[in-house]
C-alpha cells in the first residue's frame, strides 16, 4: 500500500462519510521512537461535500482515559465536529494504546516524555505536510500537559505551532503525602506490580492508562519533583515559548483547580495570552467541571464559540477576566 506521506509510512485506514462530515483515519508509523512498534491513529474531520476545501488546521489532544470520541461522537456532536462545520481542518490524534492506536510492545512504560518527544513532533510534521500550514493546538487535561511538555522541551518547532490552548491542564497541585519519601517509594513499589490503570474500573473514562504515566507523575509530585525529564527542564523551557496562548480553568474542576491552571499559564513567555475562568461569577451559566468545560450542552452554547473566536483572532480579549496577570516563576 502506498504511504499517504512522504515523511514516513502512513496508511489510510478508512475514509467515511458521517452525515455532513468526512472522517479519514490515518495510522502513522514514524519510527522515531526507541520502541519501533509505536503506531498512532490520527482522524481528520472535514465537510463531506467540501473534501478539497480545507481551512486552518487544528489539532485536538484528548486527556487521560480518553480517545477521539471526547471531541466528536458517532452522531457528529462535539467540539471537533463543531470546528469542522465552522470551516477548520480538524485533526484528532489518539495516544499510544488509545482508541484506534494499537498498544506498542513497551506499552506499560509509556510516559508523557515519550508522547512529547516522539509522538507530537511526528503528528505535527504529518499535519503540516498535509495542510501546508502551521496548526493550532488544543489540549484537554493530560493532552494539555503533554503539549506543554513538548513546547517546554522544545520538541515542537515554533513554525509548527500557530497557537496553544490548554483546558484544565496543570502540574502544580500539591499532594503532600507524596512529599514524604517513604510514601512515594511505597507507592512506586505498589504501582510497579501493574501494567495499566483501568479507566472503566475507576469510572474515569473508556480507556486504560499505562502504569508508566503514574510512575512519572509520582516523580513530578515528589519531594524534589519538577516538570521535566532526565534531559530537559520543561517547566523552565516554557518561559521561552512565544506562541499565542489561551488557558482555561473551571470553577467546578476539583481535579485541576483554577489556581494551578493559572500557574502553568503564567510560566509561558507568550506576549499574546489570555486566561479564562468558567464559572457563574464570571458570567457563564454554570460552574463548569473538568469534563463539562468541553463536553456538555452549556459548553456547546458558551465555550465552543469562544474556542472558535480564539482560533480566528488571538489578539482580541474573549472575556473581560482574561487580562494577563504578573508572571509567577517556579513550580
Amino acid at each position: 500500500m502506498q504511504s499517504s506521506s512522504n515523511l514516513f509510512p502512513v496508511a489510510l485506514l478508512s475514509a467515511e462519510r458521517r452525515g455532513d462530515l468526512s472522517e479519514d483515519v490515518y495510522r502513522i508509523k514514524a519510527g522515531n521512537s526507541p520502541d519501533r512498534t509505536v503506531e498512532l491513529a490520527v482522524t481528520r474531520l472535514g465537510m463531506a461535500d467540501q473534501a478539497e476545501v480545507r481551512g486552518v488546521p487544528v489539532i485536538l489532544l484528548h486527556g487521560s482515559f480518553s480517545n477521539r470520541r471526547f471531541w466528536f461522537s458517532p452522531r457528529g456532536i462535539g467540539l471537533g465536529a463543531y470546528l469542522a462545520r465552522a470551516g477548520f481542518d480538524v485533526w484528532i490524534p489518539e495516544m499510544r494504546g488509545h482508541g484506534l492506536s494499537p498498544r506498542n510492545s513497551d506499552y506499560r512504560k509509556n510516559r508523557v516524555a515519550d508522547y512529547a518527544r516522539y509522538d507530537l513532533p511526528a503528528i505535527a510534521a504529518f499535519v503540516c505536510e498535509q495542510s501546508g500550514q502551521a496548526p493550532h493546538w488544543l489540549g484537554h487535561s493530560l493532552g494539555g500537559i503533554t503539549l506543554a511538555a513538548a513546547l517546554g522541551g522544545h520538541y515542537l518547532d515554533p513554525e509548527q505551532v500557530a497557537s496553544v490552548a490548554l483546558f484544565g491542564s496543570q502540574v502544580s497541585r500539591t499532594y503532600w503525602p507524596l512529599k514524604i519519601p517513604p510514601v512515594e517509594w511505597g507507592g512506586r513499589l505498589l504501582l510497579k506490580r501493574f501494567a495499566q490503570i483501568s479507566g472503566s474500573r475507576l469510572k474515569r473514562g473508556p480507556e486504560d492508562e499505562p502504569i508508566g504515566l503514574a510512575l512519572e507523575s509520582l516523580r513530578w509530585y515528589g519531594l524534589f519533583g519538577r516538570f521535566r525529564d532526565a534531559e530537559r527542564d520543561w517547566w523552565g523551557g516554557l518561559s521561552e515559548v512565544k506562541a499565542p496562548l489561551l488557558a482555561v480553568g473551571a470553577v467546578g474542576d476539583h481535579q485541576d483547580p483554577i489556581w494551578a491552571c493559572r500557574k502553568l499559564y503564567e510560566q509561558f513567555g507568550s506576549e499574546l495570552r489570555q486566561f479564562v475562568c468558567l464559572g457563574r461569577e464570571q458570567g457563564f451559566t454554570d460552574n463548569f467541571g473538568h469534563v463539562e468545560m468541553l463536553v456538555s450542552k452549556h459548553a456547546q452554547a458558551q465555550v465552543w464559540p469562544l474556542v472558535e473566536r480564539w482560533l480566528l483572532d488571538q489578539a482580541t480579549p474573549l472575556v473581560e477576566q482574561s487580562t494577563p496577570s504578573p508572571r509567577v516563576v517556579g513550580l
